[in-house]
């Protein structure tokens, strides 16, 4: 196999990505406190074509020197908004039903292997801080939750990487589900 050089991989350049049909996910970072963190799920959602990112709370916004060197130019791409609040976010989003869906380990959480996403459904993902997690208020406001199996001694995943596995399984579902 060779690997294929930069000029064949079918880039969008920043208009063409602004004009194409997203992926019907929004995500919500909820105090994030890594910069790196922030600028690696730019990149993820640019990645997957996600429509929006609300950074929440403590949560820095571009542009950041720390924030664009791991998003690699995605925060011009993907659409994002500054909230003050998290729980804001999900009740504004809910009243326009779109199903939000906490990332936490949580009593009575479905297991992401599990979760069928349903079709002509939009969705916003919660990732949480890194310490806390999500906060209780918005779990307790969220449609579903939903818990990455683990299987280690640590039972905890950087909320970068976490982000990828959950936007490629649930990504992935919508495509083969459409």
């Amino acid at each position: 196999m060779r690997k294929l050089k930069n000029s064949e991989l079918d880039r969008l350049n920043i208009n063409e990505f602004k004009s194409a049909e997203k992926t019907p996910l929004i995500i919500i970072l909820d105090n994030i406190r890594s910069l790196n963190n922030i600028g690696s799920v730019f990149r993820t959602s640019d990645a997957f074509l996600i429509e929006k990112i609300y950074l929440c709370g403590i949560t820095a916004t571009p542009p950041h020197n720390d924030i664009r060197k791991t998003a690699l130019g995605s925060t011009e791409t993907v659409d994002w908004e500054y909230a003050e609040h998290t729980l804001d976010v999900v009740n504004k989003l809910k009243a326009n039903n779109i199903k939000v869906i906490s990332i936490e380990q949580a009593e009575n959480a479905t297991q992401l292997h599990n979760f069928a996403p349903q079709q002509q459904t939009t969705y916003a993902l919660v990732f949480g801080n890194e310490v806390k997690g999500v906060a209780q208020d918005v779990v307790d406001a969220s449609d579903v939750v939903i818990e990455i199996p683990q299987f280690g001694t640590k039972h905890s995943l950087n909320i970068s990487v976490s982000c990828g596995v959950v936007v490629w399984d649930v990504f992935s579902k919508m495509r083969i589900n459409n």
